[in-house]
């Protein structure tokens, strides 16, 4: 099986390893994902079948590449990632009531709430397994990242507080409840592979940095992008009622233009189920000044990122973050 790494590294023989371990990170996961009863089995085909870029997986595989990057934990490492990565999916979806997960009818919207749930119960369930066979650390900053997912989580899903800002509140969300695992991508990969403390760190901070960044594109793409560029309906966010980071930004201006102000009064409305009303606002919000303003915050994420990168010692896998950094950057458009 020949995976398709998600960036091009400028470095072939680099994007070749990383491939070839990738298509054993999927083999890990279709062995691990699909065991118990038949149910099971076909729900997670339909996730496994609707592709993915296997994102915090290639992390796990680039960080590994700062020490021995052949030692046996690296794959199920990576298979682990990927598997909580899915099951927190599978969960996003009963609670956003999505239809389309990657541009495919999600789970949820096939078989069920319930079912749905109960897999991605069962994926995480898998994870830990897989986890358990590497050691007491593997397990304690996977319970450690998961608390992070689930206070993220509830975060959201709460809401912002009386006299909490609605930005910060926004941004510590993206933190725990995305940048949390990817940084443990890079963490897992570093560590397993035994680079040097400092590394690892250095690799971690880096991997919630770039992570934060791409959660935050996301935002954009659900925005600026077509359902073929996002896997989702344009504006499915702005539909929910959810105010992404564009939508935040737009809300706290203080321009008089006519169009800023009609917008303002669009998105206050909270949910933007009226067709018309729905297309009116996303209009609007393409052309806003908000999308510049977070675009530009995307930026400030990744040079963060960057800035630690350059500290890391000059190897291929070095590039390969840089290039990771440039392809976030390229994703906002």
């Amino acid at each position: 099986m020949t995976i398709a790494v998600p960036v091009d590294f400028a470095d072939e023989a680099l994007t070749t390893e990383i491939a070839s371990d990738l298509a054993l990170v999927e083999d890990a996961l279709r062995e691990t994902s699909f065991g118990g009863d038949d149910m099971f089995a076909d729900v997670s085909q339909v996730m496994m079948d609707a592709g993915g870029k296997r994102f915090r997986a290639m992390l796990v595989l680039l960080a590994a590449r700062f020490g021995d990057y052949r030692d046996k934990r690296i794959v199920p490492a990576a298979a682990a990632i990927e598997l909580t990565h899915l099951a927190t999916l599978f969960h996003d979806d009963v609670m956003d009531e999505a239809d389309i997960r990657r541009g495919l009818p999600s789970a949820n919207s096939r078989f069920g709430n319930s079912v749905a749930i109960l897999v991605g119960d069962y994926l995480f369930a898998r994870a830990s397994r897989i986890l358990a066979d590497l050691g007491p650390d593997a397990v304690r900053i996977q319970a450690q990242t998961f608390s992070r997912l689930v206070d993220g989580q509830l975060a959201e899903t709460v809401g912002v507080q009386p006299g909490q800002d609605p930005l910060s509140h926004y941004m510590k969300v993206i933190e725990d409840k995305t940048g949390s695992l990817i940084a443990t991508s890079g963490r897992f990969g570093a560590l397993f592979a035994g680079a040097p403390d400092v590394i690892v760190e250095q690799i971690a901070e880096a991997c919630m940095r770039i992570g934060v960044a791409w959660q935050l594109t996301d935002d954009l793409l659900d925005v600026a992008a077509s359902s073929e560029e996002s896997g989702k309906s344009p504006g499915t966010d702005l539909k929910q009622g959810v105010r992404s980071l564009p939508v935040l930004y737009a809300l706290r201006s203080a321009s008089t233009a006519p169009e800023e102000q009609r917008l303002r009064s669009l998105l206050s409305l909270g949910e933007l189920t009226d067709p018309e009303l729905h297309a009116e606002a996303l209009s609007l919000l393409r052309s806003s000044p908000a999308m510049a303003e977070a675009r530009s915050t995307v930026h400030s994420w990744i040079g963060g990122a960057q800035a630690i990168v350059s500290g890391l010692p000059d190897l291929p896998a070095r590039t390969g973050f840089q290039s990771l950094c440039d392809f976030v950057i390229t994703r906002t458009g």
